[in-house]
Order: C-alpha cells, then structure tokens, then sequence
C-alpha cells in the first residue's frame, strides 16, 4: 500500500471493514465494500488509456463512485456542476483534452463530440467486475484538475497529484481526528476544496459521507433537518452559511454535530457570535493551488482581531508559510507581506500555455515546493497568521475567488459590447460585489442581452451585480481607466 496514492489509502479501508457504512444519499446507502464494486462497475466501461476524465452529474453516490473509478484506474477527473455555463465547460473539458465524461443522462448532450458514459441514480452493481485498480499509479500521478478564475478571461486549471491531497488528508485526521463514528455533510459544489476534504478526508479516514440533495443545501432549515436526521458530526462550508445559522432566531444545533470547519472567505466573529460556546469552530486559509487549506485556526479557543476578523491560524501538518516583501525577502512577525505556502500540499502548476501564471510556482534551493499567493498578511505574535487582503484585484463572491479581469475580458468579447470596466468594491459588511461600466457597441442592445451573453461563459456568482451604462470611460492623463469620476454604487 502507498500511502501517497489516494485509492490505496480507501482499499486499506475497505478490506479493514468492508461492511461499514461508507456513504449515503437521498435515495441509497453503499458500504465500504459496495462503494468499491460500484467504481469498479463504473471503471470497466472507461477507455482503458484515458488520463482525463470530465465529471458532469448531480451530486449522488454515483458521482462519487465515478471520482473513484476514475483515480482507480490511474487517470485524473475534472469536476464540473452540470449548471455551469455550456462554453465554460466546453472550454474545460478542451484544455483538459478529456478522453471522455461520466454524466448523467438528461446532460448527456451537454458537451457535443467527446465520448460520455452515462451513470445514473441506482446504477447497478456488478459484484463479479474485476479490481480496476491500476497497480502503477506514482505519488505524483496526477487526480484531478480544479478551474478557478483566471486573468486572461479564461478559466485556470490546477494540477493536484496523489501525494497533494494525500498529504492534506493527513493534516486534517492529524487536527480534527475522525473515526468511523463520524459523518461528514457533502454540501460544497465540487469545483471547489471544500468537496475535496468532504469526500477525501471521509473515506480516506473510515468515516461516512452524507451527500445532502440540491433542494436540502439550498434551504438553512432543511438542511439543519437533513444534519439531524442523519446525525451528520461535521460540516466544512463558507463563513456566510455559519453567518446564516448563526442569525436564526431559536438557535438550537443538532446534537449530533461535534465540528465546524470555516473556508474560502473571511471569517468574522459576528458570523459565529451565537454558536462559538456551542461547538467547535475552526476558521482555515490556503488556495486551492496548494490543496484544500494550509492553515488551521481554533475560532472556539482563540479571540477576534482588532478588525473583526479571525486569524487564519498556523501552518498545517508538512506546510510552512513565509511572509515576503516584493523582492522575496522574508519578512518577521508584525511585518505585512505576501503570504508564501511551502509544503506538499503545494499542485503541479496550472495546466495549458500559462507560463507567466506558473511563475508563482518554484522551488526552493533545500527542495521545498513553494506557492507565491498573492495574499497579504502579517504574523502576530503568538505564532498565528492574520489576513489581510489580496495583492492584486481578485475579489471572494460567496467564498468563490474571482477575477475582475476575466469578466471585463469575457465582456469585450462580445459584439455588443465597445468597452468595459469592472470595479470590485466592499459594502458595510466588508463582503465583496462588483459594479460593470460598459459603453455599447449599438445603441439599441438593451441590457438583458449582455447579461444573456455573459452567462454563457461565467457562472451566477461572476455576474456584476450592478451595471451602469455610459457614453464613454474616463480616462486620466495616462489612458488609464480614471476610477474618481466613474458613478459609484453603494450597497
């Protein structure tokens, strides 16, 4: 067994208990042993050479049984929300040169001229099938690609390995010690790092994975039911839905949950302010361009921040972060520079001709890969790290990272459109939004039809949440987008 190869880990998991639970839905429950058959079923009809395999379904048992029919047989998956615009997953799935996609049927058209193999709820399974599992898989084999936002206008796909998210696997049992009594929620969409420590922590820890059904994650009071119903212990999710069960009025959470895990945002104490003495709260920073988190925080032991906000925490089981100035220089504690991430939890590089993206990506001389973030912070003195802001424009829209850029650029691309500025600014409660400025092309293009055309290509949360229409973009003396004079939108 390797204990850097993701399916090795869940095989030494399946032959200690093959009849324990190992994951649920809405609609069935699967064992250890059953969850192995069904990738295995799942695996036999994939190409035998395929080294990329597009994930397009609704979130069931099935879905997770393709993920791992799809690291069982050596090739890496790239997960996509079936909602997500049509071009934004024809793009990924052409990047990625995807050998074929798991979908369900009512997507099976989604993505025209690559070959799709259909899986649907209550997918039979084929106990006779051979163990697909490929003996040849590295450490640094790749498992899957993750599109976040990207500067250019298109979406940047990240390559993480085995021995990534093994190692992040490790660091999360080594802090928050999960057994086969525990039962993680499935809530986060899968193109994002919460999915990735929802289901790999789980399964790879002998722990239970309760995938929650569309209509549940969408309602905080059915979902609440769902946790109860099926005795969920920890859920990992966005600072805004703890805000949002935090503001209910009779709180009472069910007494099954033992854990709270806060990502992908800013985590203010006003957010947790009812529920820090009722649970264990745990506030966690790190890009997904070094697997999952690199840092831990324990909000239910710790204190605030003169700003309101939570530290980030320490450095995670084999990570270490640095603070550096603009020339690289490593800077001391108290001292506000960009926040480095070293460690083995640090992806390949992006994937594609993004050279000048990669650059963020090196080496050390003793070794060590390190990710330059582009995020700034400070050591306090206790060790821990506060947060503070990006370097460059890159916004968080409900704990999903953004490039204004990319939507300026997605906006340019339209005939209808003549020029275009996005302005990423803060309302009261410091949550980010973004306003469009745009002159268009022919005077009769009404608004409806920019917005249609950009949904093709970005997802809900990418859309600005105000546009404003004028007849040309100011300019300061150095052509430059003349920011103090443009209308501002406040919320």
């Amino acid at each position: 067994m390797n204990k850097n190869i993701i399916f090795d880990i869940y095989k030494t998991k399946v032959i200690d208990n093959p009849n324990a639970l190992a994951i649920f839905d809405y609609n069935r429950k699967l064992t250890r042993h059953e969850l192995d058959k069904l990738s295995d079923t799942i695996a036999m009809q994939l190409p035998h050479d395929a080294k990329i395999v597009g994930i397009v379904m609704d979130h069931s048992v099935e879905m997770i049984a393709a993920i791992l029919a799809v690291l069982k047989t050596g090739a890496a998956y790239v997960p996509v929300e079936p909602f997500f615009p049509t071009e934004r997953i024809k793009f990924m799935m052409q990047e990625t040169k995807a050998d074929c996609i798991i979908t369900n049927s009512k997507y099976f058209d989604i993505v025209k001229n690559i070959k799709s193999i259909v899986v649907d709820k209550n997918q039979p399974i084929n106990f006779d099938s051979p163990d697909m599992h490929k003996k040849d898989i590295n450490a640094d084999s790749l498992a899957y690609i993750l599109y976040t936002s990207g500067t250019t206008g298109k979406p940047k796909g990240i390559a993480v390995e085995n021995e990534n998210v093994c190692n992040y696997v490790r660091a999360f049992q080594k802090e928050f010690n999960p057994t086969q009594q525990d039962i993680m929620l499935q809530y986060s969409v899968c193109s994002f790092d919460i999915f990735v420590e929802e289901v790999f922590a789980t399964l790879l820890s002998g722990a239970t994975l309760a995938v929650a059904p569309q209509e549940t994650r969408n309602n905080i009071s059915t979902l609440l039911q769902f946790i109860n119903d099926n005795k969920v212990t920890i859920l990992s999710g966005f600072p805004y839905l703890f805000q949002e069960i935090n503001s209910l009025k009779n709180l009472e959470l069910p007494k099954s949950l033992r854990l709270f895990i806060s990502g992908g945002d800013v985590l203010r104490g006003n957010y947790i302010s009812n529920l820090k003495d009722k649970i264990s709260i745990y506030n966690t920073y790190g890009p997904s361009e070094t697997t999952v988190v690199a840092t831990y925080y324990n909000c239910s032991k710790g204190t605030v921040l003169s700003d309101g906000t939570y530290p980030i925490g320490k450095p995670i089981l084999n990570y270490d972060i640095i603070i550096c100035d603009e020339k690289g220089n490593f800077l001391q504690q108290g001292k506000q520079g960009e926040i480095c991430i070293l460690g083995k939890g640090v992806a390949r590089g992006y994937i594609g001709n993004r050279a000048e993206e990669n650059k963020a990506f090196g080496i050390l001389p003793d070794g060590r890969k390190i990710y330059h973030s582009g995020d700034l912070g400070y050591f306090l003195p206790d060790g821990n790290i506060a947060f503070l802001r990006r370097k460059d424009q890159q916004i968080m829209i409900l704990g999903k990272r953004v490039e204004p850029e990319e939507v300026k650029n997605v906006m340019l691309n339209s005939a209808k459109i003549k020029q275009a500025f996005i302005l990423p600014q803060t309302d009261k409660n410091n949550l980010s939004y973004m306003t469009a400025y745009f002159v268009k092309e022919h005077k009769e293009t009404k608004l409806e039809e920019i917005k249609k055309y950009m949904k093709l290509y970005l997802t809900e949360y990418m859309i600005p949440e105000f546009f404003v229409e004028l007849e040309k973009l100011p300019l300061n003396s150095h052509g430059k987008i003349d920011k103090t004079v443009l209308p501002i939108i406040e919320k």
